[in-house]
């Protein structure tokens, strides 16, 4: 996102914040902001090949990098590993057969 487009940074562009304290250091401003559910804008910096592979499979899937870095950073925080989400993903599929929930199709054998 580009700072032009950020009405929030248009707003207070020219104000000098260099005195100011971090939210985390002003406990009233970091309750509201834990009791707003809302993310929080950070820089950080990444692998330029860990960065390619976020932004390549969210281009496959359609999907947003940033959104789905978060979902990694999440996931990692909840200690899930690799084989934990597998594992649910082979749970929900099976629970989904056992219900009749999957819509399975029958392919034609082609001889040739």
């Amino acid at each position: 996102m580009k700072s032009s487009s950020d009405k929030i940074f248009q707003k207070f562009k020219d104000l000098d914040f260099a005195d100011a304290k971090p939210v985390a250091e002003t406990p009233h401003l970091a309750e509201l902001q834990a009791q707003s559910g809302q993310k929080t804008r950070i820089t950080m910096r990444v692998d330029n090949d860990v960065l390619a592979v976020f932004k390549a499979r969210a281009s496959m899937v359609g999907g947003n990098y940033q959104t789905m870095m978060n979902e990694a950073l999440r996931q990692f925080a909840q200690g899930l590993t690799l084989s934990d989400m597998l594992r649910e993903a082979v749970q929900e599929g099976l629970e989904k057969r056992l219900t009749g929930g999957s819509t399975r199709t029958t392919r034609k054998r082609v001889n040739g």
